[in-house]
């Protein structure tokens, strides 16, 4: 990852299932968009679904393919399927499988979490492109909406940039960053009319208030 000078942090949309909702956080700013490929999300995608999705976005925008403990040879194969350049690993995975992805060519995103494995003092074991960082309580492993204390995160790594999630939302993401520091932030049901429906004045709301927010380090986490 290249240093940049110091920015507003990345944003990154998850749960997206509709191309045009994708295509319309593009247009408002969004640097990724994320895609759930895990069975009990409601925001999970099926294959052709989902490369609707990265086929509506343009080229300078990520698209990240979001998993949890699943093979690595089953991701190479949603890669190729569904358009994705990028991976958020969301579940307990070996560090092996990090490398191997990023071997691949892809980058990669390794989730830690607060409250359960892996917590943030496995970053150690770790070499991802960048972690993504958040509470991990709930009855999934992402997407609960959890609220937590983002000063936690702050400093995981000086090495590999951070990506803050958790409980983010308009009204609370420029707390969250002056707390945290982050590279880049991560948001899905904060700005939601239902499961995987994003509300784009929302969006909009949450782009415009990360922009006005200043990011410590502002290293580049979804290269353009």
């Amino acid at each position: 990852m290249a240093n940049a000078s110091p920015k507003t942090a990345g944003i990154k949309i998850c749960g997206l299932t509709r191309p045009d909702e994708a295509a319309a956080c593009a247009d408002l700013g969004a640097d990724a968009i994320g895609l759930i490929f895990h069975p009990p999300s409601p925001r999970h995608l099926d294959d052709a679904t989902a490369a609707t999705v990265t086929d509506a976005l343009p080229e300078n925008v990520a698209r990240i393919g979001v998993f949890v403990n699943t093979p690595v040879e089953t991701i190479l194969e949603k890669v190729r399927r569904c358009g994705l350049t990028g991976v958020q690993l969301h579940g307990n995975e070996p560090p092996e499988a990090v490398w191997r992805l990023r071997a691949a060519g892809l980058m990669v995103i390794k989730a830690l979490f607060a409250a359960r494995a892996p917590g943030l003092e496995a970053a150690s074991n770790y070499a991802p492109d960048a972690f993504l960082v958040e509470c991990g309580r709930g009855r999934l492993p992402g997407g609960n909406a959890e609220v937590w204390h983002w000063a936690e995160a702050r400093g995981i790594s000086a090495a590999v940039p951070l990506v803050l999630a958790g409980g983010l939302n308009p009204e609370n993401v420029a707390q969250a960053i002056a707390a945290a520091a982050p590279d880049a932030v991560d948001v899905s049901s904060g700005v939601e009319k239902a499961p995987g429906r994003k509300d784009l004045s929302r969006v909009a709301a949450f782009i415009q208030a990360v922009r006005a927010a200043e990011a410590s380090r502002g290293r580049l986490v979804f290269p353009r």
